[in-house]
């Protein structure tokens, strides 16, 4: 039986892309965001991720459920699960990395190899929409 990660991401698209960011001391691009906080909903958790990783603070009454993927989760064991539901949303502020992320950058779809399986399937579904180029 799989057992899952439960994760929240925040994607947002400029131009055809999307945010991506690299933590420190990783390879890997991810969309923002992570792991909820016990009694945190997903919204309360969406808003605290992005404030600590790109030091933003997002718009509560834009945030917009954009759908939620699941996939064997990036350099976990066989089985172990990420499902990452997904939201877009406004926000105010400057991007800017925190100091757990070495750099952000937005990704186009031909980028998709250097992002993890989740974020794949997100690549996918935003570029059928004609969303990402």
């Amino acid at each position: 039986m799989p057992s899952y990660i439960d994760k929240l991401a925040y994607i947002h698209l400029k131009d055809g892309k999307i945010l991506g960011t690299v933590s420190k001391g990783k390879d890997t691009w991810y969309i923002p965001g992570g792991k909820r906080e016990a009694g945190e909903s997903d919204q309360d958790a969406l808003i605290r991720e992005v404030q600590e990783e790109l030091t933003v603070g997002l718009v509560p009454e834009s945030i917009k459920h954009y759908g939620t993927f699941e996939a064997q989760a990036h350099g976990k064991a066989e089985g172990r699960i990420v499902r990452m539901t997904c939201y877009t949303a406004d926000y105010h502020g400057t991007l800017t990395p925190s100091s757990e992320i070495e750099k952000l950058d937005f990704l186009s779809y031909s980028q998709i190899e250097l992002t993890s399986p989740v974020d794949h399937l997100i690549f996918e579904d935003l570029h059928a929409k004609g969303l990402l180029s």
